[in-house]
């Protein structure tokens, strides 16, 4: 074969995190079916600093760029590889796999066939573990028998209707099951004795079924991709409304990777899901009850056993590469979905009421840079750096405060009820049986409204108080060797009605430091806090830990009016602990984090939550790590995030957009469907026309 040539050259080979990427001498020996590298053209004559078999071998080219790929021996050792482009990737990548589909046939047409060897080898009778031989073979017979018909001699094979996908799909989760079980009993093997899990046959096996179940999975994929182009050509122009996905998302419902990973155990169906995007919810805070969850974050004993695992990941990292599309292992999880989170950045509801109480635009200015700077304390659980659940699209969460009126500080003419008649109109009709009640209530509500990029959407309001907050956050999380940081892409605004101010604000980036040891949590960046109406601005800046000494969360800030650049108030102190105001009249007021209040949010109970609101979603993932079953957490947490990529996958390919429920996409933001000042700005003109 003109194929079949000895081809080398240089490409680069990734090492090891310390290392990094090194150019190493390839060559490609066809004759003997081996991969071959040295460290120069000039070493070639010498002993090859590594050898890889490449019978029975997967070769992969890269999702990470359009360079790299990678060579998985069948003895489980890898290369992870770079060309200079495309082009020299793409000739290499199948050089090798001429090569090893070559050796890998040969290897089969010199050995007995499977279905013998694998009961010979258990006939033979190891003291070690019988049953386990035994289970073995029967998995390897049972594996490669799945759905395997023999046709009528002289008949054609029928062409596949698109119904039958789902019988196809059937049969692949039977095989992929059957193909985990078999790989389960041989890494249940000793590694020493007469049959060991370390066996050069048993090894091969595991390669050769993996690399077929991979193959199947791209035949079947191109099979939806033909369906979908049918589909598309029977559709009007403008591709699916909602309605005509849910229908046909009702025929797949029965695929049984969807059916499995339902994040309950009812009968709920992807079409139910796409039909719940039509209607918004109204949670009623009256079902909410005060939330008796809390889960602290300072158990360190899962990363001190798991630090195999974190040397295992760095080892396929590089330095700046996006962290979005990496699965990280389960037990640096928290036992919280980054929606909650947001939420309990609002912890101190008393705190963020009090802003609309200030008098004067500088005293709310302040207010506010005091509000937000309390947030990041309550908003982390514990001192360890775990990562709370990546939110999946579509996914909500509801949450609301109570906060007794007498707690939240006033000034004198700024009571709620100190408003004039023509103010007390607006408020909607729910607030009208609300006035004799004596707290306010904060709602909140967060949505994931895009998968890729990563983008989440939050809204809280105090209606009594006529102000809101609507944000959206991007965030982009990148390695950079001993930590990962994470930037907060997006912008939020607070709207305070009542004094017709909107407040433009950011948030600092976060990092995960010492990820090797015990990794803690800091933050940096610089923020701007900016109300264009009254000409106030704040600019805080978050320290990072110098190299060499320094205060950890250090925290520096000043508010100054812009017309005249006059600072009226700086901030200094650390996040999570002491912040110190120093007022322009000279006066300085100390906020010691750790002992400020806590009010507790409220949330429905489970069984009243919808399937896709947080707690309900990552319950079977929760549950498991607080029983500190990380196996089982990570088989719930594989489920979910299975599903989700059928369903990306299906819209891809009837190129079908997604519908969020309460956000709205208004240029590069995302807008709550129903803010406050829409609602009060329909009353004003109802009262206007009515007088």
């Amino acid at each position: 074969s003109d194929h079949m040539e000895n081809i080398y050259g240089y490409l680069m080979k990734y090492t090891n995190l310390v290392t990094g990427w090194q150019y190493r001498f390839f060559v490609l020996n066809n004759d003997a079916g081996l991969l071959e590298y040295f460290v120069n053209e000039q070493s070639r004559h010498l002993k090859p600093r590594g050898t890889l078999q490449l019978a029975g071998a997967v070769i992969s080219p890269s999702d990470e760029d359009s360079h790299t790929f990678t060579v998985n021996a069948a003895s489980g050792e890898q290369y992870k590889l770079r060309a200079t482009d495309a082009k020299e990737r793409q000739h290499w990548v199948s050089r090798l796999q001429i090569c090893t589909q070559h050796h890998t046939e040969a290897i089969g047409k010199n050995n007995p066939p499977l279905k013998s060897r694998s009961f010979s080898l258990a006939s033979q009778g190891s003291a070690n573990s019988p049953g386990v031989q035994r289970r073995l073979s029967q998995n390897a017979v049972s594996f490669f028998n799945v759905g395997h018909h023999r046709l009528p001699t002289g008949k054609r094979v029928p062409i596949m209707q698109p119904d039958h996908l789902v019988d196809v799909r059937e049969m692949m989760s039977q095989a992929e099951g059957q193909q985990r079980d078999l790989i389960r009993s041989i890494e249940c093997l000793p590694v020493s004795g007469h049959l060991t899990s370390l066996d050069q046959d048993l090894l091969m096996l595991k390669a050769t079924s993996m690399a077929t179940m991979n193959c199947l999975n791209d035949c079947f994929h191109i099979l939806q991709l033909q369906h979908a182009s049918q589909q598309k050509g029977s559709l009007p122009a403008g591709g699916y409304r909602c309605s005509q996905r849910a229908e046909l998302c009702n025929k797949y419902e029965s695929f049984p990777s969807c059916k499995n990973a339902c994040p309950t155990k009812s009968n709920f169906t992807w079409a139910q899901r796409t039909a719940s995007c039509l209607e918004p919810e109204e949670i009623n805070p009256d079902e909410e009850l005060e939330d008796i969850c809390d889960d602290k974050e300072d158990d360190l004993g899962a990363v001190e056993e798991q630090r195999s695992v974190i040397l295992h990941l760095l080892s396929q990292l590089k330095l700046g590469m996006d962290l979005t599309r990496v699965v990280l292992p389960t037990f640096i999880l928290e036992k919280r979905s980054l929606l909650e989170m947001y939420a309990d950045f609002m912890s101190h509801p008393d705190l963020f009421i009090a802003i609309t109480n200030g008098t004067t635009p500088e005293e709310r200015m302040i207010r506010f840079v005091e509000y937000y700077l309390t947030s990041f304390h309550e908003g982390r659980k514990g001192a360890i750096a775990k990562k709370p659940y990546n939110p999946i699209i579509g996914e909500t969460f509801h949450c609301s405060w109570r906060m007794p009126k007498s707690e939240v500080t006033t000034d004198a003419g700024s009571n709620f009820s100190a408003h004039s008649p023509s103010e007390q109109v607006t408020l909607s009709k729910d607030l009208e049986g609300q006035r004799e009640l004596d707290y306010y209530t904060v709602k909140f509500v967060a949505e994931q409204v895009s998968h890729h990029p990563p983008v989440s959407g939050f809204y809280a309001e105090c209606v009594e108080r006529k102000m809101c907050v609507n944000a959206h956050v991007w965030t982009k999380s990148k390695f950079l060797g001993m930590s990962i940081g994470v930037t907060m892409v997006g912008e939020g605004l607070l709207s305070l009605l009542e004094h017709g101010e909107e407040y433009t604000f950011s948030l600092p980036c976060a990092y995960a430091r010492s990820i090797l040891t015990v990794p803690w949590v800091e933050l940096g960046g610089k923020v701007n806090i900016n109300c264009v109406k009254t000409g106030y601005s704040a600019s805080i800046n978050f320290h990072t830990k110098p190299f060499y000494g320094g205060k950890l969360h250090r925290v520096t800030g000043e508010v100054k009016q812009n017309t005249t650049n006059t600072v009226v108030c700086r901030v200094q102190g650390e996040w999570n602990s002491v912040l110190e105001f120093t007022y322009s009249n000279g006066e300085t007021k100390y906020v010691d984090l750790t002992k400020l209040s806590v009010t507790r949010k409220r949330v429905r109970p489970l069984e009243k939550q919808g399937p896709f609101e947080s707690r309900r979603l990552w319950q079977h993932v929760t549950e498991s790590l607080r029983d500190g079953d990380i196996d089982k957490a990570t088989e719930h947490k594989r489920a979910l995030e299975e599903r989700q990529r059928n369903e990306e996958r299906l819209r891809a390919e009837t190129e079908t957009p997604w519908c969020t429920k309460y956000f709205l996409k208004e240029g590069d933001g995302w807008v709550y469907h129903k803010p406050l000042w829409k609602t009060v700005s329909a009353a004003q003109t109802q009262q206007t026309d009515a007088n």
